[in-house]
């Protein structure tokens, strides 16, 4: 008796990178950006993006299509060469397809600009969506990133710094995340408490790399460091890495994949 044959295809739900350059280790911020995402290709073909940082100014370039695609060379030569990036690439389900979707996420409120990607989903995200647009929050898409930075900014009005507000959102964000976080001065990675979504930290020189995978290490010749711990947040700035861990030890979970 012939069995039932079942199409199942594994979704790796998105990549992220983030690269923090300070002494140019990294020859080319921009196109070590464009490598880590073609690297992680196979976690999202939907669209993918970067946001670029030149001395505290914030650029960004996202599409629809795959990395070869959205980021020729004519594109790849308009970008800034700066001294932080991150990157992403999407898998998307049907319900939520096209550019509008692309990440990262570019924000620009009263205390500066910061730059957002993730990887995952937020199982509260419909109820923190209702409290926003309840107290006047607009939204361009349905996309949980845009809730996450409407907390996250909300939380920066009265912190005295960008992880600190970081720090004070992530208890409300329930479910799978791994985040990079690009502010004019600092490039943050952080994983939710349970550690759903993998992220990495590498190192080339004195250049810092996170990175959903580190297959990103190998496409730019940096070294693989060590697994971000779940629920730990990591800050890399001109002072040097910092890890905050307040929110590890409570537990741990894998994605069924």
């Amino acid at each position: 008796m012939r069995g039932i044959e079942i199409e199942q295809k594994i979704h790796e739900e998105c990549g992220v990178i983030g690269i923090y350059n300070p002494k140019e280790d990294v020859e080319d911020i921009v196109t070590a950006t464009y490598y880590g995402l073609y690297a992680l290709q196979h976690r999202g073909q939907e669209s993918c993006g970067m946001a670029i940082n030149d001395d505290g100014v914030i650029s960004h370039h996202r599409d629809a299509g795959l990395v070869t695609d959205v980021f020729t060379k004519d594109v790849l030569a308009t970008l800034p060469r700066g001294q932080m990036a991150i990157g992403h690439c999407r898998y998307a389900t049907k319900e939520n397809r096209g550019r509008a979707h692309a990440q990262p996420t570019v924000v620009r409120h009263i205390k500066g600009t910061m730059a957002m990607a993730h990887n995952g989903c937020l199982t509260n995200s419909a109820e923190l969506q209702e409290e926003i647009e309840l107290t006047g929050g607009i939204f361009h898409t349905n996309s949980d990133i845009e809730i996450m930075a409407h907390i996250i900014t909300k939380e920066r009005l009265n912190a005295p710094s960008i992880e600190e507000a970081l720090l004070a959102a992530m208890p409300r964000f329930r479910g799978a995340y791994s985040m990079v976080l690009m502010s004019p001065t600092k490039l943050i990675a952080a994983r939710d408490p349970l550690g759903f979504r993998p992220l990495s930290l590498g190192q080339l020189g004195d250049s810092w790399i996170v990175a959903s995978e580190s297959c990103v290490f190998d496409s730019i010749g940096a070294t693989f460091v060590r697994d971000i711990e779940p629920g730990e947040v990591i800050v890399i700035s001109k002072e040097g890495v910092q890890a905050y861990t307040q929110h590890c030890e409570q537990g741990s979970a894998l994605c069924v994949f």
